[in-house]
């Protein structure tokens, strides 16, 4: 819902108390003591290189871990760590964020991927703690400046400038513009009441203004892509159809507005209503911005504030500003008539404004050219739809159908990044008649690497080579790929699968930095994220489930590709994990294979991941996954990484 008049407070509160909390902590970063390793000089050669000339056990991304035999491992860890995020710093001072950010990861994950326990060391635990506080305190600066997100932009919502404008008295308005109006309301059909009073004509009167007609114009013609759904929604849920053009009036129809306090989509939610209504947010999606689920939640509040209130105008007054607000209201003056409300002045100005632009809008769209506005209307949305049951890069998903990106965006609003996310059961939107192609050609492509394995349709004079350049990898890859000889001339309009390096995947497992909310818990956290709740302690040092309000964790989104390993006892042994083999499965009766009961939300791909596998070898051990998607009850054989 939309609580505008209490939200531009809300928001104003939270912007300078984020403003002087981020100065508090960047002033007190700044005076950190600086650990120096003793007695040893950091390397005079690029800090980021330094890193890779650390004594190597094995690598884990692009970070090389640490031998922990080498004598000195602790004192040159420490050294480079410090260069590289000496370096990180130079380079965010100088305005180059992108290289600075990857210098911090850089000097971070050398730290964690070591093997080391960095808390039981004094140097190792001053200096990552010196290392997190600092990049926070940066990075939020950088977020401030518009960089250091990939999060796609939103759009403005338009009741953000309405709702606060100062219109001109009754006695300016155009005398004709009244009769036009009364005239309209008696010859149109509508099932909502359509008052024509000087509030209403004065919203009128300024959307026949170039300003005012262009926002109309713009909300009109994305219309035509919503219209017929959202009045299927309306008549399904029992409410009049008209209440379209509050859609209208919110967000100009556009699924990815924004408004000054937050709140996102057609219908303008807060995040905390959203999920009263089922609309859940996570670091992949939010259903605020689907435009089906949202109207959805907007029909079923409205109709639970008819019950309430019983009466349009006092319902659209509660969506605006909240239902308590307007029972107060009514209370106070003992009217249960938002003009009699709007008269006494006991409603915010954000809200006595709804109503009546609500109206006007709803004239205007009945008969466009009444009021001079002239609209070709956007056709309507038609998708097929299909599960990918895996994490896909929808630049994968344009070059596999011949879409193009922007086309696969408009279809899902809902992705907030170019990844899909980790739940079996998401539904990805595709052009009509897509659909089949989509799941022909993408099983060519091991689901594992549909984050970061492109396709390329050959063009006029291309050679392996040069395609190869372009993706940064070799053409032997690309031949082995495709099963074609490395040299053999490329046929002009063919695809190629391009199986990129994995330093090159755009969002799944990239580490970012967040800030704990009120109410965030560890639990929480790892399932808005999708990593377990050990991969999230293990890289914060959490040992409870709070987390304190404010504080800011280190997140890899969907996990770690695989996660680190540590030596003990002359044997190698994988890391802590909630899903390790441990919990979840029994030994069968090879020794070297353990058999797991596949569970609910398990995909073959953390399933894989939870036993340090590939999907192949699970596909290779279970012969019946090469015939049928994986099933809740499943058995697997999985073949033991000792």
């Amino acid at each position: 819902m939309h609580l505008r008049a209490n939200k531009s407070a809300f928001a104003g509160l939270l912007a300078a108390a984020g403003l002087l909390s981020l100065a508090g902590c960047e002033d007190s970063v700044r005076q950190a003591v600086r650990v120096d390793p003793p007695e040893i000089a950091a390397p005079q050669h690029h800090p980021v290189q330094a890193l890779a000339q650390l004594p190597i056990g094995r690598r884990a991304g692009d970070v090389a871990e640490l031998d922990v035999t080498a004598p000195d491992g602790i004192e040159r860890l420490v050294a480079a760590s410090q260069a590289a995020f000496d370096a990180g710093e130079k380079d965010y001072k100088a305005g180059r964020l992108a290289k600075a950010r990857e210098e911090f990861d850089a000097a971070v994950d050398a730290l964690l991927a070591s093997g080391y326990d960095l808390e039981s060391d004094s140097r190792l635990s001053a200096l990552y703690h010196q290392i997190i506080e600092s990049v926070n305190a940066d990075e939020m600066a950088a977020f401030r400046a518009g960089d250091g997100f990939t999060e796609q932009k939103p759009a403005s919502a338009p009741l953000d400038e309405l709702a606060a404008m100062d219109l001109p008295e009754s006695e300016k308005l155009d005398p004709a513009l009244r009769g036009n109006a009364e005239g309209e309301v008696k010859n149109i059909a509508h099932d909502l009441p359509l008052a024509v009073n000087d509030y209403v004509l004065a919203f009128l009167n300024f959307f026949q203004t170039p300003r005012g007609r262009a926002i109309v114009e713009t909300g009109l013609t994305r219309a035509g892509r919503y219209r017929s759904m959202i009045q299927r929604v309306l008549r399904e849920e029992g409410l009049p159809e008209d209440l379209i053009f509050m859609a209208q009036a919110e967000s100009a129809f556009q699924p990815q507005a924004v408004s000054k306090a937050g709140a996102r989509g057609l219908w303008q939610f807060m995040s905390w209503d959203g999920r009263q209504y089922g609309l859940q947010k996570s670091w992949w999606v939010d259903d605020r911005q689907d435009p089906e689920k949202e109207t959805r939640a907007a029909a079923q509040h409205l109709r639970d504030l008819y019950g309430q209130f019983g009466d349009w105008y006092l319902v659209m007054a509660a969506y605006d500003s909240g239902p308590a607000g307007v029972q107060r209201a009514i209370e106070r003056t003992g009217y249960a008539d938002f003009w009699e409300l709007y008269k006494r002045n006991v409603l915010p100005k954000e809200t006595k404004n709804y109503v009546p632009i609500i109206l006007a809008l709803t004239l205007i769209s009945k008969d466009p050219a009444r009021y001079g506005v002239h609209v070709d209307p956007e056709p309507p949305v038609q998708a097929d739809t299909v599960k990918p049951g895996h994490p896909i890069d929808l630049r994968l998903v344009a070059e596999t159908i011949d879409s193009d990106l922007d086309t696969l965006r408009a279809l899902n609003p809902q992705l907030l990044r170019l990844v899909t996310p980790t739940d079996p059961e998401f539904v990805l939107r595709l052009p009509e008649g897509t659909a089949e192609r989509f799941y022909a050609e993408i099983a060519a492509i091991p689901p594992e690497k549909w984050v970061s394995w492109r396709r390329h349709r050959v063009e006029e004079g291309e050679t392996l080579s040069a395609i190869a350049r372009r993706y940064h990898v070799t053409s032997a890859v690309i031949a082995d790929a495709n099963g074609i000889a490395a040299h053999a001339p490329l046929e002009v309009g063919s695809k190629l699968i391009i199986p990129v390096s994995a330093r090159s995947e755009p969002a799944f497992g990239k580490l970012i930095r967040y800030r704990a909310r009120r109410g965030d818990t560890v639990e929480s956290i790892a399932d808005e994220f999708d990593v377990t709740v050990a991969e999230l302690r293990r890289w914060n040092g959490l040992r409870g489930n709070r987390v304190a309000r404010g504080a800011r964790l280190k997140i890899y989104p969907g996990g770690m590709a695989a996660p680190p390993q540590t030596k003990s006892s002359g044997r190698t042994q994988p890391a802590a994990n909630s899903k390790s083999a441990a919990t979840q499965a029994t030994i069968g009766p090879r020794e070297n294979a353990v058999v797991h009961h596949v569970k609910a939300g398990e995909t073959l791909w953390s399933i894989a991941r939870a036993y340090q596998t590939t999907v192949e070898a699970l596909r290779a051990g279970n012969r019946f996954l090469f015939s049928r998607p994986l099933q809740v009850g499943d058995t697997l054989t999985i073949l033991s990484a000792r």
